[in-house]
């Protein structure tokens, strides 16, 4: 199985900064895009981030300005440095990566485990 494994999260103050890192298991795999989803209790998953595989970018407005999402194509990674972090930015912030093991299957999204990000006043 392709496995995405996330680190990189914990407790700031607000106004502080995290980076997280997203690692998939396999540089064979064909990826098209990867990012990071969030999640609170009470809320819906929000997309937060997104870098294709042609380095095309795309941000939640909530963030935009804040948060750069890059990639290490050499190690299938990809990273985001969270700036000017804010309580409302406090989520579990789960990493996924589109993309397929062969040229015949499909694309799936494949998930990371999550990494907490929690912002303090």
């Amino acid at each position: 199985q392709v496995r995405l494994v996330e680190s990189g999260g914990g407790l700031v103050q607000a106004g502080g900064s995290l980076r997280l890192s997203c690692a998939a298991s396999t540089s064979s795999f064909s990826i098209n895009a990867m990012g990071w989803y969030r999640q609170t209790p009470g809320k819906q998953r929000e997309l937060v981030a997104s870098i294709t595989s042609g380095d095309t970018t795309n941000y939640a407005d909530s963030i935009k300005g804040r948060f750069t999402i890059s990639r290490d194509n050499a190690k299938n990674t990809v990273y985001l440095q969270m700036n000017s972090l804010k309580q409302e930015d406090t989520a579990v912030y789960y990493c996924y990566a589109n993309g397929r093991r062969a040229s015949y299957l499909p694309a799936y999204n494949y998930w990371g485990q999550g990494t907490q990000v929690t912002v303090s006043s």
